[in-house]
């Protein structure tokens, strides 16, 4: 007995085929009405109608769940993009490469990578309404890198969400009419504390301010741990307060959008951690747009914010630096901290000699909060965004696959709380999304630009907004941004350098953690290949 199959086509895994057009000979329902009865006879009409229509994407799919308000999104994406980041990162590098000098780099990478590259991750989410993995359906063979910025904000957010349980700490300190990082009397204060203005005959080596100790030896406790093999306990005080962001996180996320040399390698990360390219965050909020959405006037707006705000910040530092200088009468390298020691050190410092200090010191760990609470959001959501639309199965649990994601975070985050837990923090800091972000990003670039083509992306981009990108837009895609991004992976790798802890280096096998961290995330790339390779073509049936 003979059965007739339905033929198939092959389908290249590189590029998606153009995209259908749509059948008018669609799916009917029939509708029976029944007219008249006559002699138990039962006359009866049918007629052929279309099914109610549903809310469809051009591409044919249903459509996504879209922003409550225009606000909510762009809200969404400064909350992100102006993160701690602005605060602590940009000042200080800013200070360590030459101050002014800096902003030449800094700029120019923005102009010919930063806003390009923001722009294309804004529309390449808009118009395929999927998550940083689902995006690649245009160019199925680069999948692999939407899962490289999946764990790269996984990673982070190991670690961020630390920052921010020590500003909710810093915060609960702060309700006192006199703040506890003002004096060198108390318990966990060590002979070497002393106030460099009124103590000069202490070694410059030794000294160390009240407010450095208090977050060194009261907050984080280091002084009981010998190192990153020596962690010790989770401290309950920390856990308690990483407990409290956690479930703000969860009951933030839970429903989805509808509630919420060198100095050019760092110019160029700061690019990428300040516009916060790289991680799918932008993927993933912009694919929760409507369609028609501008969002080349979103890029412009979002970016231009974001980069005033680290201005801003990098002269109420400088402000603050110089004031500490003059007061302890030393120089200006001897105030000048990186990351944690800045906010957590100086800022404190000099908000202590304002009259009113506490008020002050509320509102300024206030503000840390809300800054790191809506970055921790956006990777949160970049994470769980890109695997509930690559696993379909996952939509119906979005609750429960949000209250996994969070509550493993947290498992995870409890190793930079312990005695030792500075270690591990320095150590993901340094390894988690330094330059495999460079990666990632640079892999999104040449996927959008030389597979799927710079052409076929701007006639999405015309199809959404009316408006097709300018020769500037595509020759960045296409030519000056992937080179540019390419040279600085090289010489990311060509310049690495251990990361260390004060005087503290990192034993062997912990810089191989730290590796094996990073090459986790970028070996997605050449892995989904692979796969992809095993299984090289699709099979599809002609319908």
């Amino acid at each position: 007995m003979l059965t007739e199959t339905a033929p198939v086509v092959l389908m290249s895994s590189v590029v998606a085929p153009e995209k259908p057009t749509s059948n008018t000979m669609g799916p009917k329902e029939v509708e029976l009405i029944l007219v008249k009865e006559q002699n138990g006879v039962q006359f009866t009409s049918t007629t052929l109608v279309a099914p109610a229509p549903t809310q469809t994407h051009p591409s044919g799919e249903e459509e996504r769940e879209t922003w409550g308000k225009k606000i909510d999104f762009l809200l969404s994406v400064i909350g992100f993009a102006v993160d701690l980041a602005n605060v602590w990162r940009f000042p200080y590098l800013c200070y360590k490469n030459g101050g002014g000098a800096f902003l030449v780099p800094y700029l120019f990478f923005m102009v010919i990578a930063g806003m390009p590259l923001f722009y294309m991750e804004l529309a390449l989410g808009q118009y395929n309404r999927e998550g940083a993995a689902g995006v690649w359906k245009i160019c199925p063979i680069f999948k692999g890198v939407g899962f490289t910025v999946i764990l790269i904000s996984l990673y982070v957010g190991f670690y961020y969400n630390v920052i921010i349980s020590w500003a909710l700490f810093y915060l609960f300190s702060s309700f006192t009419s006199e703040l506890p990082w003002v004096h060198c009397n108390n318990t966990w204060n060590s002979p070497n504390c002393s106030d460099w203005a009124d103590n000069s005959s202490v070694g410059d080596i030794y000294k160390a301010t009240p407010a450095q100790e208090y977050f060194e030896r009261g907050v984080l406790h280091i002084q009981d741990s010998n190192g990153i093999d020596d962690l010790g306990r989770p401290r309950w005080q920390l856990t308690s307060c990483l407990g409290v962001v956690i479930v703000l996180l969860y009951f933030s996320l839970w429903k989805g959008v509808k509630t919420s040399g060198k100095v050019w390698i760092e110019a160029a990360t700061q690019i990428c951690f300040s516009l916060g390219v790289g991680f799918g965050v932008l993927i993933a909020f912009s694919s929760y747009n409507k369609f028609s959405n501008n969002c080349y006037r979103d890029a412009i707006i979002t970016s231009s914010i974001n980069s005033l705000t680290s201005f801003f910040s990098g002269f109420v530092v400088f402000s603050f630096l110089g004031y500490m200088s003059h007061k302890h009468n030393v120089a200006l390298d001897k105030v000048a901290r990186d990351g944690a020691g800045l906010v957590f050190v100086i800022y404190p410092e000099a908000i202590a000699t304002l009259p009113g200090s506490s008020v002050w010191a509320v509102i300024f760990f206030i503000m840390l909060l809300t800054l790191g609470i809506d970055s921790a959001m956006g990777g949160m959501e970049s994470v769980i965004t890109g695997l509930i639309d690559e696993f379909k199965f996952l939509h119906k649990h979005r609750e429960l696959f949000t209250l996994f994601i969070v509550v493993s975070t947290f498992l995870i985050s409890l190793f930079c709380v312990t005695n030792g837990g500075m270690y591990v923090f320095t150590l993901l800091d340094h390894f988690a999304a330094g330059t495999s972000i460079l990666f990632g990003v640079l892999i999104e670039a040449i996927g959008i630009a030389w597979f799927y083509g710079v052409d076929r992306f701007s006639d999405d981009i015309e199809e959404m907004i009316g408006q097709r990108p300018g020769m500037y837009w595509r020759l960045c895609w296409k030519f000056v941004s992937p080179c540019f991004l390419l040279f600085m992976v090289c010489v990311s790798f060509a310049t690495f350098n251990p990361p260390n802890y004060g005087s503290y280096t990192f034993p062997p096998w912990a810089n191989m953690v730290g590796w094996c961290l990073a090459m986790s995330s970028m070996a997605m790339v050449p892995l989904y290949c692979i796969l992809l390779y095993e299984n090289k073509f699709f099979v599809a049936p002609v319908l």
